[in-house]
């Protein structure tokens, strides 16, 4: 069945229920301080509580998952704007916690996990990186929440992603969901906009990569206002449907969509080590579920290759542009609730 003309009306009702301003007060509280379980384990267990009473006053019940793990490649958690592949470190011992939420009396229908990471590098209070995506994952909580029928979502909150994914890692092996898990969507500084032109840098190598999308963004002067929609083959149905979602949004949201070539599971994580510009791909939670072969999507600003306050002090949340950030959320809430059953497109 074609559900493309019941996305506009969707959008234009969440648009009206969704509010930018709620969006900035949970950043500001998330980006008041950094945010770490081993170096600032109160701000993390602040944030917690935050996240856990914002849920329950939107009908959601939060179970905390706690997690702990040995000799795992991961990274630092320094700050600063280095290439996340010099830093792999492997950690001795790693003990946090996930939190999950889903709504009381779910179906057996197979669920859709949307998912952003909570904690932040050293130094650093992240109001994008991701301060941003926590807001918008609580804002499509409460959206969703308020439909009639909601859909089957399982919302992640995910611990330790600066470390190296350690906590989605965890989740994409054991998502504990009371239903199959049909995709997942991830959340990763998606706050930063700029609009003018040369504000947003490629990374080496990518033009010959993905030279359509290089082109693409070449030939609209190299502006950082749009969203980056990043995709399998599993997941082109779901990509094209945000999509849809975010044009209906008024103004409408710009995007700009990357095809991964790679498969999921394994192989495709194989890759990624051998080929750079396609390891840029995996740098959020969602590559921790493409790897367990489970269909995902990331949506991004696109971190250091446009916010030159990338893991820096001065990720703040006066940088954020929460009126588009609202736009991000409110598509992918009407993304997951017309979830396409068959994923490809």
């Amino acid at each position: 069945m074609d559900l493309a003309p019941d996305v506009p009306a969707l959008v234009r009702e969440l648009t009206r229920r969704a509010d930018p301003l709620r969006l900035r007060h949970d950043v500001e509280y998330l980006a008041d301080r950094p945010r770490s379980r081993i170096r600032a384990p109160e701000a993390m267990l602040r944030a917690e509580a935050r996240v856990t009473s914002e849920l329950a006053a939107a009908g959601w019940r939060t179970e905390r998952r706690p997690f702990d793990v040995r000799w795992r490649l991961g990274l630092t958690d320094r700050h600063g704007r280095r290439a996340r592949a010099l830093t792999l470190r492997m950690h001795r011992r790693l003990t946090g916690a996930n939190l999950v939420a889903e709504l009381p009396g779910g179906d057996d229908r197979p669920t859709v996990v949307v998912g952003a990471h909570l904690d932040t590098v050293a130094g650093c209070p992240g109001a994008d990186d991701n301060a941003s995506g926590v807001a918008a994952l609580l804002e499509i909580a409460r959206l969703l929440g308020g439909l009639p029928r909601p859909p089957a979502v399982t919302l992640m909150f995910f611990d330790m992603e600066e470390l190296g994914m350690i906590g989605s890692r965890f989740a994409a092996r054991r998502p504990g969901c009371t239903r199959q898990v049909a995709g997942m969507i991830c959340l990763e500084s998606v706050g930063f906009f700029a609009n003018e032109p040369g504000t947003q840098l490629l990374p080496a190598g990518f033009g010959m990569a993905f030279p359509r999308v290089a082109a693409a963004v070449r030939s609209a002067g190299q502006r950082g206002d749009f969203t980056l929609l990043v995709h399998r083959r599993s997941t082109a149905a779901a990509a094209s449907l945000w999509r849809r979602a975010a044009g209906a949004a008024e103004p409408p949201l710009p995007v700009v969509t990357l095809r991964d070539p790679r498969p999921d599971g394994p192989l495709g994580a194989l890759v990624g080590l051998a080929v750079p510009p396609v390891s840029h791909l995996d740098r959020s939670d969602h590559a921790a579920f493409w790897n367990a072969g489970i269909p995902a999507l990331m949506l991004t600003s696109t971190a250091n290759f446009r916010n030159r306050n990338y893991h820096r002090p001065t990720d703040t949340p006066d940088t954020i542009d929460y009126r588009r950030l609202a736009d991000v959320a409110v598509a992918t809430a009407a993304t997951v609730a017309f979830w396409p059953a068959g994923g490809t497109g």
